[in-house]
């Protein structure tokens, strides 16, 4: 029996090791993070970040995560009054006014919105871009939360936008805030009954504006695993920009990861599992096919440990 396993589980590492080419690579990579508290972003701490615009207009109109070379993810809120022709996505962004040396601009061929995005948890929306992005340090995809992922209250997470501040002004640098995961119970609680399990809460029941406000929806929420960034969330909607005992809510991105595929398999966003657990016991079962090529060569001496 445990021979068996240990094939088995050498099969599925080699099939990974060969299906490693794709966004499993390089997703939710951010080597220029360093991930100190505060408010101000810094160029390339979050180069999956994505500011959306009207192209007639200029004006700034919310945040999107870049997943693959050409598909943006959003909430449908972002595009569901503007033309297809007339949104355009800038990437590696920092600042809204001045330079930014490391942007790339890309217009839109296309927008998909959740077919049941009038309910508030399947309020999605993907943007396919005009041509692929090449990836920097700078402009990376984000992973994101494998079906079945569990993101427990209080899970260290993080949201970033150029929405309103405490000073009711659009920031011209991108914001980051600390928001730790929310139970759904108390999150459900809190706004009478409106959240099911395809929502996620995040941020501090105790404190008001260190949330998502006007201009942030789209924003996503990101969780560190090891080295990998991961989204678990899309801001959909915050009271009051989330005032006093009333986390920001999100669409739960993991619930989503066959919707996501169907439209993103030329090039498969890289689906993360978290958090990353292992079930090494006799009968048990092992999935490595989500797993980064890097931490998969790190679980193989575990296993080998395990059944030698």
């Amino acid at each position: 029996m445990k021979f068996n396993t240990v094939f088995c589980v050498a099969g599925v590492i080699l099939l990974n090791i060969a299906g490693c080419l794709g966004q499993l690579d390089v997703c939710g990579q951010a080597r220029l993070n360093t991930k100190i508290f505060g408010e101000n972003a810094t160029a390339g701490s979050w180069p999956w970040q994505t500011s959306i615009h009207s192209l007639s207009s200029g004006s700034y109109l919310c945040s999107g995560t870049l997943i693959n070379k050409e598909w943006v993810l959003t909430a449908v809120d972002c595009v569901l009054h503007n033309r297809v022709s007339d949104l355009v996505i800038y990437l590696g962004r920092l600042k809204q006014n001045g330079s930014n040396p490391h942007e790339k601009l890309r217009t839109v061929i296309k927008v998909i919105k959740h077919p049941k995005y009038n309910s508030l948890d399947s309020s999605l929306a993907l943007i396919q871009l005009s041509s692929s992005v090449t990836f920097t340090d700078y402009i990376k995809p984000v992973c994101l939360a494998a079906a079945g992922s569990i993101f427990v209250a209080g899970t260290d997470s993080w949201v970033t936008g150029w929405g309103l501040n405490e000073e009711i002004k659009f920031p011209d640098i991108l914001q980051e805030v600390e928001a730790p995961v929310v139970d759904n119970i108390a999150c459900n609680d809190a706004y009478g009954g409106i959240i099911t399990e395809k929502l996620i809460c995040a941020g501090f029941l105790d404190e008001g504006e260190k949330a998502p406000c006007v201009g942030d929806a789209g924003s996503p929420l990101v969780t560190k695993q090891g080295s990998l960034w991961i989204q678990s969330g899309v801001a959909v909607y915050s009271h009051y920009c989330a005032e006093p005992g009333y986390p920001a809510v999100y669409v739960r991105v993991s619930e989503y990861q066959d919707w996501i595929s169907n439209y993103t398999s030329s090039s498969e966003p890289g689906f993360v599992p978290y958090p990353l657990l292992l079930s090494l016991i006799d009968g048990g079962s092992v999935n490595l096919l989500s797993f980064p090529l890097a931490l998969t060569l790190s679980i193989i001496p575990l296993i080998l440990l395990r059944f030698f």
